[in-house]
């Protein structure tokens, strides 16, 4: 014994003597270092050049099991980054830099290797920044892999978390293995997810966050001596967090889902600066597991936990609540086919992330939610919103539940249960003498529901002799089909994000009797009303209640009713009495663009600056469909007649009733066209996808409509006549009817300003009422911008940002791809001919708004000519 003894010690002795060197700032290659060869240093094997951070192989909490690459900061031992983090090695793991990269390896052999890096450069040197950046550098000392765009569970001032990375918590102090916890950067938002997605925090929703930029793009996140900040892809401030000044701040998500900033006075300060602590969510009660599986947190000074009634904890240490009954948790079960049932807790008990909406599914019955989750293995449980009709689902792990004081909510939530294993429990003379028990009062209960089924029936078909089982059939948007009568009784719309119900009586008396007509289209008329507080709003009356009338109320229910963006129309409330569908939107006193940028009534001809902030008004709203709500929302329908205006430079969307919400999982095409004609892009006449690009692709045709003031496609009179105005342009204002205008020829305005751009020759497009008040460098940005809106291949087109971006002056201007726009030419090359075949080609709804635009509904074996072009 003593001679093992000896023997160790002697070996120690020796490692120790043989030790690797300890460098400063950098290492060549042909360098290898363990744990064990390094013991002499702790596994230090590399120093920052001012010695602020080291890089180690290093075993956190001292534990002897799990050796990981780190890099440290060394005054306060936090760790900062690790590369192996889910494949740790012994102390004798080693570490190898070689001209071709660097690799982790558990032992010699190559099928050793646990993490790497190679690059198809030559290596020169590992650097140590003092920023605590870890940088692979050629011999031109140009960067090959870092760091710092690898993020783990922590990041430090001055280090960028782009758009699309992530930290990700680790499992322990001691252990690295990544955990349930996200830190995510969105091109929305930063947001805090837990197991499968589940929500329970969001930067913008901080009630110490500004937000300076609504609606922008998140290019990247960062941490200075002022606070934490979202840059958009100018690098301006989107939304800041102030803290206390400081030099120095970790920015870390813990093992408990916390995200925690912490700040130093200066580099090298071993203790943080009192009170700069930044901690969320701030509520304990707010993370997902603050009380296990099911247990219910109530928030105060200590947050305590308790079980649901119904619930018990279980009989071990765990915290975990589980059904009463002995039935068990669908997610303790390993057979999705057993026979389930859902247990319903109380409405003032909510599951975690209920604020944030997890994705479900709208327009649900509360029948198909449990249906949907009874035959959805992955499903555990849902909420169901009883006034919206909408079913979130919970799947694959289950959080906890937060006591809530208010108990008013309609939002119910069910738990997946399958019959437990309660036999076991019970000895065999339990048994037989419960079954005597059970059966007949299971017979029991059935007969008397049956029985009140049927009587429910018979009293139903007796007040409505119409009435019949096929009655309650339901259209996917919760709406009857064409051919069945409405219940009076029947209001029951369904709704996400409710906003406030009006009775139609209300609406009567504020609209005088629907006397003040404003305006009309394709579903209906919109009228001018007052509320009892004074408010005026604007009341659309669905008079066409077909299939796809019913569809675009539905649509504009579903989706206004949650969205609130200064450049989006917003949705006062609505009515859904009988067969009566009405919309109440704030009202916008300048009506729609079409009126003032074709001068209908002689209004006054709109400035340039002021058509360039509608532009970019109007762009801004549809960037924040597309990039800001939990699915992408598409308009559809973007033309003059749907862009609203109001005093003080007031811009706003209206009419989502075409629009649709696209989830990753649901498929990219349309069965039927929807839109206007003149702004349909080309990809509705094919099978290809359907997407943001197509509604930028129509805003570029009002951009082009916004540039000369007048439609894309009309004709041109006699320039020797006197103008006035109707609702396409400018023609003689003697005439009454367009067979007796001295017409010279029909234009196609896209093609023109192709045209014009290849020739260079921007001035002669502008709107020549504006006589010269308008440069012709701004001429020349809004065609090119317009042009690439029009691309034919729609990823060849800028999103909505890009364009917004491009419209303010924040982003260049791209050049368009003339190639991509030769389509154009097909479009426009005979239009006197073609106008009259496309127009009897397609089957065409005439709406009666301002500038009788066209609402199609053809499927796709129509010609692109014939639907698209020309407009």
């Amino acid at each position: 014994m003593a001679l093992h003894r000896f023997l160790f010690f002697l070996l120690l002795h020796v490692l120790r003597c043989s030790g690797g060197p300890l460098y400063q700032g950098s290492i060549a290659p042909n360098y290898t270092v363990s744990h064990l060869l390094n013991v002499d240093h702790n596994g230090v094997f590399l120093n920052s050049p001012n010695s602020t951070y080291h890089a180690s192989m290093c075993n956190p909490a001292k534990q002897q099991l799990r050796f990981y690459l780190c890099v440290v900061h060394k005054n306060t031992h936090t760790i900062v980054w690790s590369a192996n983090a889910s494949s740790p090695v012994s102390s004798s793991g080693k570490l190898k830099l070689s001209p071709s990269g660097i690799t982790i390896s558990a032992g010699d052999d190559v099928s050793d290797v646990v993490w790497s890096f190679y690059s198809d450069r030559t290596v020169s040197a590992l650097r140590l920044h003092d920023s605590g950046n870890l940088v692979l550098v050629d011999k031109s000392n140009v960067s090959l892999w870092e760091s710092f765009h690898h993020p783990t569970d922590t990041f430090v001032s001055g280090q960028r978390i782009v758009s699309g990375g992530f930290l990700t918590s680790s499992v322990s102090d001691s252990d690295l293995m990544p955990g349930d916890y996200k830190m995510v950067v969105s091109e929305s938002d930063v947001i805090l997810e837990w197991s499968n997605g589940q929500r329970y925090w969001a930067f913008s929703s901080d009630l110490e966050t500004r937000n300076y930029i609504p609606a922008a793009k998140v290019s990247y996140m960062m941490m200075n001596g002022s606070g934490i900040f979202l840059f958009d892809p100018n690098s301006r401030v989107m939304s800041a967090r102030s803290l206390p000044s400081a030099k120095l701040r970790f920015g870390k998500i813990d093992k408990h889902g916390h995200f925690v900033i912490t700040s130093y006075e200066m580099d090298s300060s071993s203790e943080d600066i009192h009170g700069s602590g930044f901690t969320a969510p701030t509520s304990a009660c707010d993370l997902p597991f603050a009380c296990s599986t099911l247990g219910v947190c109530t928030p105060g000074k200590t947050a305590k936990c308790s079980c649901p009634p119904g619930f018990r904890h279980l009989p071990t240490e765990s915290t975990d609540c589980v059904p009463s009954d002995g039935s068990s948790l669908a997610a303790d079960s390993d057979n999705c086919d057993s026979s389930i049932h859902f247990k319903q807790l109380p409405t003032n008990i909510r599951y975690f992330d209920s604020k944030f909406q997890s994705s479900g599914i709208s327009n649900l019955n509360i029948t198909s939610c449990r249906l949907f989750c009874s035959n959805n293995c992955t499903c555990l449980g849902f909420y169901y919103t009883n006034s919206s009709k909408y079913c979130s689902f919970l799947q694959k792990k289950l959080g906890s539940l937060i006591f809530d004081d208010d108990d008013s909510s309609d939002t119910r939530l069910y738990i997946k249960i399958v019959p437990g294993d309660i036999q076991s429990i019970l000895d065999n003379n339990n048994r037989a003498f419960l079954l005597p028990i059970l059966l007949p009062s299971i017979a029991l209960v059935l007969l008397v529901i049956v029985i009140g089924l049927l009587l429910l029936r018979y009293l139903r078909k007796e007040r409505n002799p119409k009435y019949d089982s096929s009655f309650i059939k339901k259209s996917r948007f919760g709406c009857r089909k064409k051919h069945e009568l409405p219940d009076e009784d029947d209001d029951d719309i369904p709704i996400l994000g409710l906003p406030t119900r009006f009775t139609y009586a209300k609406l009567e008396e504020s609209t005088e009797g629907f006397s003040q007509q404003i305006g009309s289209g394709g579903f209906g008329e919109v009228f001018k009303g007052t509320l009892p507080d004074k408010t005026t709003v604007a009341v659309k009356r669905i008079t066409n209640m077909g299939v796809q009338g019913k569809k675009e109320f539905c649509t504009e229910i579903a989706v206004i009713g949650k969205i609130h963006h200064v450049n989006l129309v917003k949705l006062r409330g609505f009515c859904a009495q009988g067969s009566r569908r009405l919309l109440v939107y704030e009202f916008m006193n300048r009506s729609s663009l079409d009126r003032s940028l074709f001068n209908v009534g002689g209004r006054p001809v709109l400035e340039w600056e002021e058509r360039v902030q509608i532009a970019i008004g109007a762009s801004r709203g549809l960037s924040y469909l597309h990039t800001s709500c939990d699915n992408t929302i598409l308009h559809c329908d973007i033309k003059p007649e749907n862009i609203l205006l109001h005093d003080h430079n007031g811009v706003k969307i209206a009419d989502f009733g075409l629009a649709k919400l696209l989830r990753p999982e649901q498929s990219n095409l349309f069965t039927t066209m929807r839109g206007t004609r003149g702004y349909l892009a080309p990809e509705w006449l094919t099978n290809s996808a359907i997407s943001d690009r197509t509604d930028v692709y129509s805003f570029g045709m009002v951009l082009l409509e916004i540039l000369h003031g007048r439609k894309n496609c009309v004709s041109i009179p006699d320039r020797n006549t006197p103008f006035a105005a109707t609702d396409s342009g400018w023609i003689d204002g003697s005439l009454s009817s367009p067979s007796t205008m001295p017409v010279v020829e029909e234009s196609y305005f896209p093609l023109i300003a192709l045209e014009k751009h290849e020739e260079d020759n921007y001035g002669v497009l502008a709107d020549p009422r504006l006589e010269g008040r308008v440069t012709t460098d701004e001429v020349k940005k809004m065609v090119k911008i317009a042009l690439c809106c029009l691309h034919e291949e729609p990823y060849r087109r800028p999103s909505m940002v890009t364009v917004a971006g491009m419209l303010e002056g924040t982003i260049p201007v791209m050049e368009p791809r003339v190639m991509s726009l030769n389509f154009l030419r097909v479009y426009g090359r005979d239009v006197v001919r073609s106008l009259p075949a496309t127009m009897a080609a397609v089957t065409v709804t005439t709406s009666n708004n301002s500038s009788d635009a066209e609402d199609v509904a053809v499927s796709y074996h129509q010609s692109a000519e014939q639907v698209s072009g020309p407009r």
